[in-house]
């Protein structure tokens, strides 16, 4: 069992050096799409974010899971435009590192928001994130490609942070809520960190 494990990590680590590779090529569409899918994942400040807007959603539940991480991407989209056509947002930086905190404290305090204030709340961190793709698209990339990448790639992050949910409470049973707690205050410290950093 060890053994299949082993293999398997190192199968999806040499699959992932093998798409960072060719993410630097220099052409066609491909370049762009793998820019994009990558670009979320190597960032902490990004993953987390991610990751725990849809823990955030599956906390709330409901219609949440769907419209708390589409409102998320729908702004991350819109970000990303204005960065890409120049728009200037000095305080970008600032607002992902503090989305980490804020996203994680929500968590750890199973915050109780309202669905259209939990929307609004995590489309104004989606700007910053994607402000910050649109900025950092490289020269040769295929925009729209690029988009797509990050798009999917946000999307999954976001489906993984609610699978993560649902599955501390159904597995934990009734230290759920504790667990789920503490993962979201790990993230909060990370945050806080980052946001030190980004000033």
């Amino acid at each position: 069992m060890h053994t299949l494990t082993a293999r398997s990590v190192a199968t999806v680590g040499l699959m992932c050096c093998a798409n960072a590779a060719y993410a630097h090529v220099g052409f066609g569409p491909t370049v762009g799409f793998s820019n994009g899918l990558l670009h979320p994942i190597f960032g902490i400040d990004h993953l987390l974010a991610m990751v725990m807007v849809g823990t955030f959603a599956a906390q709330l539940g409901g219609r949440a899971l769907f419209l708390v991480p589409a409102s998320f991407v729908g702004s991350m989209a819109i970000g990303a435009a204005l960065g890409v056509l120049g728009f200037k947002f000095g305080l970008a930086e600032f607002g992902i590192a503090s989305s980490v905190f804020t996203l994680g404290a929500i968590v750890a305090c199973r915050s109780h928001l309202g669905l259209v204030s939990a929307m609004t709340l995590v489309a104004l961190f989606g700007l910053c994130h994607g402000h910050s793709h649109g900025t950092e698209m490289p020269e040769s990339a295929n925009g729209l490609a690029y988009a797509a990448g990050f798009i999917l790639m946000t999307a999954a992050l976001h489906a993984a942070g609610i699978c993560i949910g649902l599955l501390i409470t159904r597995i934990t049973g009734r230290y759920g809520d504790v667990v789920m707690r503490s993962l979201g205050a790990g993230v909060a410290l990370v945050g806080a960190g980052l946001m030190a950093v980004a000033m």
